[in-house]
């Protein structure tokens, strides 16, 4: 009788641990992956745009034309008298009319600030991978099984 009394409250401890993992840490590992990609987005557009206006300034560009999507795949072709300043996208809907160096200043200070944040970040995903394995460790002891969770950690990234 103590033995199963033992095993039923083995069982609801592995349970709460499965449920802990499931519910807590997965989903909290899925949204810090999520909010590092949309890191490494915005990160790339700055690059993009860094680099556009570094051929801007190389090449000596003070007019050009372009396509403009309006939206919905919509295009329409657009001139630009003077490409000495440039609208940036700052953030929260707001752009801010930059000369090509002030462009060039945010641009610097903003990419700091992201390689920051990606840093955190992935710190943050290595823990929660690590409480992840952690609670998989206790599981599997308290079920004395062989070592498995590992696997199921990696592939989630």
């Amino acid at each position: 009788m103590a033995m199963a009394v033992e095993a039923r409250l083995r069982q609801e401890k592995v349970k709460k641990f499965e449920d802990f993992v499931d519910r807590r840490l997965k989903p909290d590992l899925v949204n810090a992956i999520a909010q590092r990609d949309n890191l490494f987005q915005q990160q790339k557009t700055f690059l993009d745009l860094k680099k556009n206006i570094e051929n801007l300034e190389k090449n000596g560009v003070t007019s050009m034309r372009s396509m403009v999507n309006l939206g919905s795949e919509v295009y329409m072709q657009a001139e630009v008298p003077d490409t000495k300043h440039i609208f940036v996208d700052i953030g929260l809907g707001f752009h801010v009319e930059f000369t090509w160096q002030e462009a060039l200043q945010f641009i610097s200070v903003r990419e700091a600030r992201l390689a920051r944040q990606i840093d955190e970040y992935t710190h943050l995903i290595a823990s929660i991978k690590a409480q992840i394995k952690l609670v998989c460790e206790g599981i599997r002891e308290l079920l004395q099984f062989p070592q498995t969770c590992g696997r199921e950690i990696e592939m989630l990234g």
